[in-house]
């Protein structure tokens, strides 16, 4: 076996994401299933598919591509609004896009002719957040505007939060879109198909029953990849957290002091560390850095471990409370929050294995 190691359980992924399109359908939402974390992975693309979810997103052309060559059956989103120069690759790999320049909009359409396909827009509201979107009381004649143009069709509207501006979603910030959505609705004489509300942060609200019920689609990814919602981490009802697990060898283990000796300056990131003193202590290096995780980003799963930091290639652990021993050669296992999963999946130096097995823990 070769490490760094991610270890994919496709059958959680599955049941996780069984468990969020039952949640969703509770309330009337459809649920586009998010895998741009995966790197464009045929597998984990099967996973969620399986698991009853009728619609991917992902925000990369090449992820896309991927996808497609592989044989992933489905309708496909492109998340990030597009490029001018990625057009004409949209529109033969998507479904549907999230926008919000009318240029680009013109521009799809244009490119959607040529191959005679009509190609679907989510006209994107900015309700807070600051990152991509019109402004809400501009939307009801942006979208007369692209009901106008040739080779489009308007799908719906959406919105994004948390991503940027840290936004929660609200009663509030829902209600406007969901306003928006009927605003626009009035204008063109007709119901949009789609008001997608958001991201994983936007699960809460639908548990809790305080979602307008006009919202009836999000595009969930970390939901259903690591089975929680992003405001506080909470798992969601019926998901597990551990489909993926990150594995290191053990290259060093022995005692040394808890503090550097020397005159501290920058590290190879530009930061200033800052070290607290804790005498001699038993400490292991695992073959795997910053090239290959974000070390921030991952839960320590074995008993009395401690991470302390990263460069490029060394994760460094404090291992002193660890009552088993652990040596050279070990492999050393970790959970994953979502900025890991993305850096670890991205990594060409990660071996990626793919397991089937019992969903529960």
């Amino acid at each position: 076996m070769s490490y760094p190691l991610f270890e994919i359980n496709l059958a959680k992924i599955t049941s996780n994401a069984r468990a969020i399109v039952n949640l969703c359908a509770e309330h009337g939402i459809q649920v586009a299933g998010v895998v741009k974390s995966a790197c464009g992975s045929p597998e984990v693309a099967h996973a969620v598919l399986a698991g009853g979810i009728r619609q991917l997103g992902d925000s990369r052309i090449v992820n896309l591509e991927r996808l497609r060559d592989s044989g992933v059956n489905t309708e496909f989103m492109m998340l990030r609004i597009p490029m001018l120069s990625q057009c004409t690759k949209i529109v033969s790999l998507c479904d549907f896009s999230l926008n919000s320049e009318m240029p680009v909009i013109t521009s799809l359409g244009r490119e959607a002719l040529k191959i005679k396909r009509e190609h679907k827009i989510i006209l994107m509201i900015d309700v807070g957040d600051l990152r991509e979107g019109i402004l809400p009381e501009d939307a009801p004649c942006i979208a007369e505007q692209i009901t106008e143009l040739p080779g489009v069709s308007l799908a719906g509207i959406g919105t994004n939060l948390t991503c940027y501006g840290g936004i929660k979603p609200t009663e509030g910030n829902m209600t406007l879109l969901a306003d928006c959505a009927r605003k626009i609705e009035k204008r063109l004489g007709r119901k949009l198909d789609i008001v997608s509300g958001g991201n994983s942060s936007s699960l809460s609200m639908v548990m809790t029953g305080k979602m307008p019920k006009r919202i009836n689609h999000l595009r969930i990814g970390e939901g259903i990849l690591l089975g929680q919602e992003t405001l506080e981490c909470k798992p969601l009802p019926g998901t597990v957290q551990d489909a993926f697990t990150f594995k290191a060898e053990v290259i060093e283990a022995g005692r040394k002091p808890s503090a550097p000796m020397g005159e501290i300056v920058r590290d190879a990131f530009g930061r200033r560390p800052d070290f607290k003193n804790r005498g001699i202590r038993r400490r292991a290096i695992l073959g795997a850095g910053r090239q290959d995780i974000a070390p921030e980003a991952l839960k320590e799963l074995v008993s009395g471990v401690k991470i302390l930091g990263a460069s490029s290639d060394h994760l460094l652990v404090d291992i002193e409370a660890n009552q088993d021993g652990i040596n050279t050669g070990d492999i050393m296992s970790f959970g994953v929050e979502y900025s890991a999963l993305l850096s670890a999946m991205t990594s060409i130096y990660v071996h990626k294995e793919f397991i089937t097995g019992n969903a529960k823990k």
